[in-house]
């Protein structure tokens, strides 16, 4: 066999143990899948880049925070934020606060995963928003020196999420941007 076919076929092999090891781990990411009223929206949420925050989503899941909860902020064109109220706009009690992740890397991109939080960097519990739309502004260190820290991202469910950002808002109390209709998320569980 000619030299050059040896080296072409060990690159190809080198390439293709690159990518296996790859796939390994971004298999390893755990993933979450929120059953909504509107359909079903799967998140692979990314620990190595925002521990805190992973961790926290996972027990406000393993608990069951999730069920009955709604997606109470929905802004076309920005994001759909839920996870701290229920269809009467009750809000859930939490557990404290975690620290602000967005110094990770990670960008608020279209379909990622991101803390809610107050004007305190630091706020964040339960709730969390799936961006619409590149969002840079959000991106750390944002306008407060902070920015939001992404966790995670939808790989599955979009279209889902396009459904959601489009439904009839209206203003409840002093909420406004609130689905006319309530959009459930009637389960959240890990898949992986």
């Amino acid at each position: 066999m000619p030299s050059s076919r040896r080296y072409f076929i060990r690159l190809l092999a080198a390439l293709s143990i690159a990518g296996a090891s790859h796939v390994a781990f971004a298999a390893e990411n755990p993933q979450v899948a929120l059953k909504t009223s509107m359909g079903s929206i799967v998140l692979e949420l990314y620990p190595e880049k925002a521990p805190k925050s992973v961790a926290n989503f996972l027990e406000y899941v393993k608990s069951g925070h999730y069920s009955g909860t709604i997606f109470h902020r929905v802004m076309d064109g920005f994001m759909i934020q839920g996870g701290g109220f229920d269809k009467a706009m009750s809000q859930k009690p939490t557990r404290a606060p975690i620290e602000n992740e967005a110094k990770n890397g990670l960008k608020n991109e279209a379909y990622t995963v991101a803390m809610a939080r107050t004007s305190d960097p630091h706020s964040a519990t339960a709730q969390f928003f799936i961006n619409v739309n590149s969002n840079a502004f959000l991106d750390y260190p944002s306008r407060d020196g902070w920015g939001y820290a992404v966790f995670g991202k939808v790989i599955k469910g979009t279209e889902v999420v396009d459904k959601i950002k489009t439904v009839d808002v209206t203003s409840n109390g002093m909420h406004a941007n609130v689905p006319a209709k309530p959009v459930v998320i009637e389960s959240a569980s890990i898949v992986k």
